[in-house]
């Protein structure tokens, strides 16, 4: 008996796959780019070696590459994620994304190429590559870097918008997408589903994983994730939907519950294996013959992402309100094709959306643009540099502007928040009420009229399904109805009472429609009318019910104890009570000077280690400030000249770009944070006013690092602002003073800077 030829292809490709890849990190290239040399390597068009023989064996390994690959990405992304990059990222993307599929378009369509072909060309390289940025972060020593945080909100957004291009593709090619009104409700039909699977995963989900953790080893919980990601993937798929939405939805649901580091551990193997059959496939698809007659295009098409990402990359940061650098730094790091890119075209291919010859040529850009990326990064600072110096005084002036914007403040920017939160909630207590009645509606109502049509089995039902959406009906109508917003809106203008009544009467107009959809369904269906004057008294019985309002709220905070689990558990093992949030205005100051902070693992090997504070002398050597050093559950809040830095301890450093790599060097590598989160110290100001006790002391003859414990990090002195001053700088009246250290100790030290000298 034979071999099977599955076997035979898979040991061909694994030889080569190794062997490509060996070489490849010896090369400090890439490792994606060896599978693909495998590819090619072992496909019919490379003569000089044994080919594959079951191609159709590979495309189903391959696919199953694709959705464990989703399933990984969806437990790196967390949609708490989205929260945390901010709306810079968000800004930042909006502009990037569509810019770079009209730049993608237009390129199609100068080439002479199709509508579809152009539109795809555009999809393709809308989305820079998270494994190669983050490779030449970690190479080119930049993640302390402000950028660095900026980049990867904007590669969040980059990885959603390419999860919608694959769900939309499909409606796409069925022809739907160019009717307008079919291609908006396949829009609304993926934000409902996402919403919903979303919601009933993290409900459920976290507190079966709990519940179960004793009997969850790592085999257990292998197969326990893997049968959850491939359950996902069979129900996305029956409901419409493409399989790898459903592993990305999967994994980002996993990612919320308390076991999500394990499961990306024991998942990591699985995936490897099956993205490296993924890429190697790809490779298999490259044609020399279409690169040489393509090369022109490739060529084109390559310093369009180029020129492209910089130009839209550096703007669109630089309307988010980031300095120059930062936005250049962000612009050239993104210079790049991803490995979504062949996702997109394998799936464009498979549709017939695009012709086959787009395949080689998007992965030849992509290999062309990946090769480059260190070297664009490398060269964003002396780009910065030349801007400084030819830059007219106006765009200056205009780039700080936009650095110092301003929120929306007053009734305004009340108004905004109030319904943001509206929207919040309608849109996501309106989506589970309507799965409760499509449930009903579309299965079990017709099964009860199938098996029996009496009216008394069907008012039970009805009522059954009143009291199961009853709880999100409440909250659709009645929360955020006493909050202060409301109150503040109320009271503040008579003109608003209109606008807030009338959003009001809006909400209770989706309870009724969702309760009489589900009485006129159930047991009224000639009679519409009289269905909707009974939702009518219905909604005001939930309004006013007690127990619907306890049903509500429990439920609520189920589901927010759930997507917090993860940070409540860390929380409880560090015993961590509490954490404070540093003030926006001050970080944005901060950034403006390009100062922020940047965590660091002392490597057990470096120098430092055994060594003071004091003998290391940091501030002069480097120019930065130790503002915390957390070893294992203990925390040492800005620490003494006497500290000794151990190994493995977490430094939290405060300084510039370049002072943080400088520290890079002592330390070790730095962990992959974003700047200015949660953190054990603050940032505060401290005026000094006449009559005040630092009034003409120095920072050294004040005292505030050895009494208060506190750090001086910046002084502003009549307009110009000095970072990380002398200890030798003294304080004048007017000075603003920027302070770090414990919230508690920086109030003390403020309130001690007063003086009760009389001015009379």
């Amino acid at each position: 008996m034979g071999i099977p030829t599955i076997i035979t292809d898979l040991a061909l490709i694994m030889i080569v796959a190794s062997i490509s890849t060996v070489i490849f990190k010896w090369l400090k290239q890439p490792i994606i780019l060896g599978y693909i040399v495998a590819g090619f390597l072992v496909s019919k068009q490379f003569v000089f070696a044994p080919d594959i023989i079951g191609d159709a064996d590979v495309e189903v390994w391959a696919k199953i590459g694709v959705v464990f690959l989703l399933f990984a990405l969806g437990l790196e992304f967390s949609f708490r994620k989205v929260a945390k990059v901010g709306k810079s990222a968000l800004s930042a993307s909006a502009i990037i994304i569509p810019g770079m599929i009209l730049v993608g378009l237009a390129v199609g369509k100068m080439l002479g190429w199709s509508m579809s072909n152009s539109a795809m060309l555009g999809c393709m390289i809308c989305m820079s590559s998270t494994t190669i940025i983050l490779k030449a972060l970690d190479d080119l020593d930049l993640r302390s870097h402000r950028f660095a945080s900026v980049v990867l909100g904007v590669l969040i957004f980059e990885d959603l918008a390419a999860i919608v291009i694959m769900v939309l593709l499909p409606t796409i090619a069925a022809g739907q997408a160019f009717e307008g009104t079919e291609f908006l409700f396949a829009i609304l039909r993926l934000v409902f589903f996402l919403i919903i699977w979303l919601v009933i995963g993290i409900f459920f989900i976290p507190s079966i994983l709990k519940r179960a953790k004793k009997f969850l080893n790592d085999e257990t919980l292998l197969i326990v994730s893997t049968g959850l990601c491939l359950g996902m993937v069979y129900f996305a798929s029956a409901v419409g939907f493409s399989e790898e939405f459903g592993a990305f939805v999967m994994g980002s649901i996993l990612a919320e519950t308390i076991e999500a580091e394990r499961i990306t551990k024991v998942m990591t193997p699985i995936k490897d294996f099956f993205g490296a059959v993924f890429f190697v496939s790809v490779g298999m698809m490259i044609d020399p013959s279409i690169l040489v007659e393509y090369w022109k295009e490739i060529l084109a098409i390559s310093l369009a992402v180029i020129i492209g990402q910089v130009c839209l990359g550096t703007s669109g940061v630089l309307f988010s309100g980031a300095t120059l650098r930062t936005a250049i730094q962000c612009g050239f790091s993104l210079t790049q094709v991803g490995e979504f890119a062949f996702i997109v075209a394998l799936l464009g291919t498979q549709l017939k959306l695009c012709d086959e010859f787009l395949y080689p040529i998007i992965v030849a850009v992509s290999v062309v643009t990946i090769f480059i990326t260190p070297f664009m990064m490398k060269s964003a600072i002396p780009v910065v540099e030349w801007l400084n110096v030819k830059l007219p005084e106006k765009f200056r002036t205009m780039i700080e502007r936009t650095q110092t914007k301003k929120e929306v403040e007053g009734v305004m920017g009340v108004w905004k928040n109030f319904l943001t939160q509206i929207l919040e909630i309608v849109g996501i207590y309106g989506s589970v009420s309507i799965a409760i009645v499509l449930v009903f509606v579309t299965y079990i109502f017709p099964k009860i009229f199938q098996v029996s049509g009496g009216f008394w089995i069907n008012m039970v039902m009805t009522v059954v399904s009143v009291l199961l959406v009853s709880p999100f009906v409440r909250a659709i109508i009645a929360k955020k109805n006493h909050s202060a917003e409301y109150k503040y809106l109320f009271s503040v203008n008579r003109s608003n009472w209109a606008p807030l009544v009338g959003l009001t009467l809006l909400r209770v107009i989706v309870g009724v429609a969702i309760i009489a959809s589900l009485i006129c369904y159930g047991m009224l269906r000639e009679h519409p009318w009289i269905s909707t004057f009974l939702a009518m008294g219905i909604v005001f019985l939930i309004f006013r019910s007690r127990m619907v309002k306890y049903w509500s709220i429990k439920i609520e905070r189920k589901f927010f104890y759930n997507l917090n689990i993860r940070e409540i558990e860390m929380r409880k093992n560090m015993e961590e009570k509490s954490s404070v949030f540093e003030s926006a205005v001050l970080s944005k100051s901060l950034s403006t000077h390009d100062l922020h902070l940047a965590d660091f693992v002392v490597d057990p090997n470096a120098e430092c280690c055994d060594k003071t504070l004091i003998e290391l002398n940091l501030r002069q050597v480097c120019g930065v400030h130790v503002v915390s050093i957390i070893r294992g559950e203990r925390r040492i809040n800005i620490p003494g000249g006497k500290e000794k830095i151990l190994p493995f301890d977490k430094v939290l450093v405060l300084g510039t770009d370049d002072q943080l790599t400088a520290v890079g060097k002592i330390f070790g590598k730095p962990v992959f944070d974003t700047p200015m989160q949660k953190k054990e110290v603050s940032v505060e100001q401290l005026i000094i006013e006449k009559g005040s006790v630092l009034e003409g002391k120095s920072i050294l003859e004040s005292g505030i690092r050895d009494n208060s414990k506190c750090l001086v990090v910046g002084i502003e002195h009549e307009g110009e602002t000095t970072m990380s001053p002398s200890i030798h700088t003294r304080f004048c009246v007017g000075d603003i003073v920027w302070i770090v250290g414990e919230k508690d100790k920086i109030q003390n030290l403020i309130q001690s800077s007063l003086t009760s000298i009389d001015f009379k």
